[in-house]
């Protein structure tokens, strides 16, 4: 499923963000940048022991807020590691998740990125209600893109069905039915 975001694209599919040919890939990653269970134990053990190395060089990472390593033996060139909230149903919460997509995006745009693959960023054992993360995930990536255009392509990947079925819901909620290039 694709979505015109002015001159670029969005996307949202199913499947395993480790596989993706994409210059960069986000993990959901902790502060201390360890491999972690999830999205982010998956990304670690497909980049390789590397990966760990560089993450304890960077020595962390604050929540809302990300950094970059390289993609080792990924597909992707990068790995960025952003940061989300672990929900607390505080308004934090969201300015705290819209500002780690944005530093994510903003972090692969300065380091020449022409495509990114997300995941839900703190979906998993962070807690966020999926369906508020993904109605902030797609305003923020959708509204970086029309602004921008370095980054062409945002991916979306997600492993299981329920997690794709809120992102798509927030697509279409968000993102006006005209600028659907697939459905």
């Amino acid at each position: 499923m694709q979505y015109q975001c002015g001159a670029n694209i969005l996307e949202l599919v199913p499947g395993d963000i480790c596989h993706q040919q994409v210059d960069g890939i986000v993990n959901a990653a902790n502060e201390q940048l360890s491999a972690g269970g999830g999205v982010c134990g998956a990304i670690h053990k497909a980049a390789g022991p590397e990966l760990a190395v560089a993450c304890n060089t960077i020595g962390g990472c604050p929540t809302g807020e990300s950094r970059i390593t390289p993609g080792f033996k990924l597909a992707a060139k990068y790995v960025i590691h952003a940061v989300g909230p672990m929900w607390h149903s505080r308004s934090a919460d969201a300015v705290q998740l819209e500002s780690a997509y944005l530093s994510a995006l903003t972090l692969a745009s300065q380091n020449d990125c022409q495509s990114i693959a997300f995941p839900a960023i703190s979906t998993g054992i962070f807690g966020y209600p999926l369906d508020e993360a993904a109605a902030i995930a797609v305003r923020t990536v959708a509204h970086f893109l029309e602004q921008q255009t370095q980054i062409s392509l945002v991916r979306f990947v997600f492993m299981n069905d329920e997690t794709f079925e809120a992102f798509r819901y927030a697509a279409r909620r968000h993102l006006a039915s005209p600028s659907v290039i697939g459905n």
